[in-house]
């Protein structure tokens, strides 16, 4: 069994999505779940970065870029979702900010009317 990328830190990101939709329920807008976490991440004095902007660039040239909902003490990529399930399309964003990032772990999380889900990604070989 392979070893557990961040597990104190993934373990207390998962406790703080439940609590924020313990909290909330369902059926809010994705920024509402967003200032949720953010004010439990600084209540529970974890760093983060919010929307941070990463840069995408080809052969040298910035040809785009995107935001991250956040980075989590420089480790996890944490995306934010209000979607029943999650889409391949969804995996992949997460896949392609790891690698852009050069961080290991995202946590993909859903708030819906349904429960809170989370899927954790491992950047894996993409290069």
């Amino acid at each position: 069994m392979a070893e557990l990328v961040y597990p104190n830190l993934s373990y207390k990101l998962v406790g703080i999505l439940y609590k924020v939709y313990n909290e909330l329920g369902g059926g809010y807008q994705e920024r509402i779940y967003q200032a949720a976490v953010r004010d439990e991440l600084i209540n529970q004095k974890i760093g983060f970065l919010e929307q941070a902007t990463a840069n995408l660039y080809y052969k040298g040239s910035k040809i785009g870029a995107y935001r991250l909902d956040f980075i989590i003490e420089h480790k996890i990529v944490l995306e934010l979702k209000i979607n029943p399930s999650f889409t391949s399309r969804d995996i992949l964003q997460v896949l392609g900010y790891l690698k852009q990032s050069k961080l290991k772990l995202g946590i993909l999380a859903s708030f819906n009317r349904r429960g809170i889900h989370f899927k954790r990604i491992l950047k894996g070989n993409l290069d």
